[in-house]
């Protein structure tokens, strides 16, 4: 899209350098040879609307050393202990960062964390290509992320439709009314509201809010950034908001999920 973010351009263009050096060392056919040994899917929208049908928050817990924005979160970063922590602590899912440039992140984190244990995890990365996608399939992914601000309409249907019919789950994320609309003409059942503005990083949850108003039917909302506080959960849930991506509030705690199990403790069931 032409009014994309500066340091979301900066990173798209990173990316389809990225692809085409991944392509040179791992072609299109070995990666859907990898997909086809993958291990089974694991139903990441099951396991959100699991945990919503039994009144409890849906917490999409992120694992994630850092952020252009600010830098090392966590330097003491062990995927796979990481991972069995949100676990124990009640998360319904996890987010694993893979962005290697802007995020430190990596393929093999995500690996690491879901061999740890049982949970659905998304491939949280900036996604443009169908080649990201099989490669999300092929480490065993469970979900990935669309960033409609990252993404034209015909190359978001098109993307979104190849990441279904490799048995994904999508998030698709929106920040503004006019993603939104393109998000809502696609069949998915999630739409996740991200309440940071990319342009200036502030974070306003009355994103979400005013996003809410234009959501109808059986969609699932996550709300996403600026869930700061066990108060911020309280008023989303009042507002019929039941799933989160939490991660930088986490990532800081010595033990994440204790962290996340105190955070949500208050509103375990509405």
């Amino acid at each position: 899209m032409s009014d994309k973010p500066t340091i979301l351009k900066k990173i798209i263009a990173r990316k389809w350098e990225e692809i085409a050096a991944r392509k040179e060392r791992v072609s299109v056919a070995e990666l859907e040879r990898q997909a086809t040994q993958a291990d089974p899917i694991r139903g990441f929208v099951q396991a959100l609307e699991r945990k919503v049908a039994a009144g409890q928050a849906a917490v999409i817990a992120e694992i994630k050393k850092a952020s252009p924005s600010r830098g090392v979160i966590r330097a003491d970063f062990n995927p796979e202990a990481l991972a069995q922590s949100y676990a124990a602590g009640g998360a319904a899912c996890l987010s694993v960062l893979t962005d290697v440039d802007f995020f430190q992140g990596s393929d093999a984190y995500l690996q690491q964390a879901r061999a740890a244990v049982s949970l659905p995890v998304i491939r949280k990365d900036f996604l443009v290509d169908e080649y990201q996608l099989l490669e999300a399939r092929a480490m065993g992914a469970d979900c990935v992320l669309l960033i409609v601000a990252g993404l034209d309409s015909e190359a978001l249907v098109r993307l979104n439709q190849f990441a279904l019919d490799l048995g994904l789950d999508v998030l698709v994320e929106v920040h503004n009314e006019a993603e939104l609309d393109l998000a809502l003409a696609l069949p998915n059942k999630l739409i996740g509201i991200n309440n940071r503005d990319l342009h200036s990083f502030d974070v306003n949850l009355e994103t979400t809010y005013r996003l809410l108003e234009r959501i109808e039917g059986d969609r699932l909302v996550v709300t996403e950034s600026g869930i700061l506080s066990p108060e911020d959960v309280s008023a989303m849930r009042a507002q019929d908001v039941h799933a989160f991506l939490v991660g930088e509030a986490f990532m800081r705690e010595s033990d994440p999920g204790a962290a996340l199990a105190r955070f949500f403790a208050t509103t375990a069931d509405r």
